[in-house]
């Protein structure tokens, strides 16, 4: 499995001519997976290598706006880029509660509208991942409220066993998010390769005895 990381950003609080805010693609097998999306991240992906139309994942570690104010614009450039398609798998975006809210009333209030489908999976934060003084509990914001065109996704919590949230799994990998301590509530991301059974050559074995 072939695995390759860019580093699109990694300033904080604000972007500055030379440094982009917090933003990370991870390459593997034809697919893009963004780590984070502060402000200029797609003038960011223009000047690189990279495709932004191959985004299939991305993944927002917290609330802070130097890591998602760029994710409606990148979401509504790569609207602009493709063609409507309902047989499209959608782009799945992970990230702590609250994120859906933000996506769709940012989308909602801009009259945006995305020509691809996306979900996003919500990851329920702990009191004890913030000061107790900046922890807000976001689970009821949207309750009662009527979001017809609200994006689809699952609700995760922390599996008490493993002290992490399970986000991804095929033949290859396992993508895990696990709490970290910030002034919000922040999570880390854990790609882990599985192991592949090696190939003997019986025959050779033998010969050597």
């Amino acid at each position: 499995m072939s695995l390759e990381i860019t580093f699109l950003g990694t300033g904080a609080a604000f972007p500055s001519p030379a440094r982009g805010a917090s933003a990370l693609v991870l390459r593997r097998e034809g697919q893009c997976w963004l780590f984070d999306c502060g402000e200029g991240t797609q003038t960011q992906l223009m000047r690189s290598h990279l495709r932004a139309a191959r985004i299939t994942k991305i993944f927002i570690t917290h609330l802070h706006g130097d890591h998602i104010f760029g994710l409606p614009g990148l979401l509504c450039t790569l609207s602009l880029q493709s063609d409507p398609d309902a047989s499209k798998a959608p782009v799945d975006i992970y990230g702590p509660l609250g994120l859906r809210s933000f996506l769709w009333r940012s989308l909602e209030l801009s009259h945006s509208q995305l020509l691809f489908p996306y979900t996003v999976h919500e990851l329920v934060p702990t009191p004890d991942q913030c000061p107790p003084e900046e922890f807000k509990d976001f689970s009821g914001w949207d309750r009662g409220e009527a979001l017809p065109q609200g994006p689809p996704g699952r609700v995760l919590h922390l599996d008490p066993e493993e002290d992490s949230y399970l986000l991804v799994e095929d033949e290859q990998l396992v993508v895990r998010a696990f709490r970290l301590f910030h002034r919000v509530p922040s999570f880390g991301f854990v790609l882990e390769e599985k192991p592949r059974p090696g190939k003997l050559d019986v025959q050779k074995l033998k010969d050597l005895g």
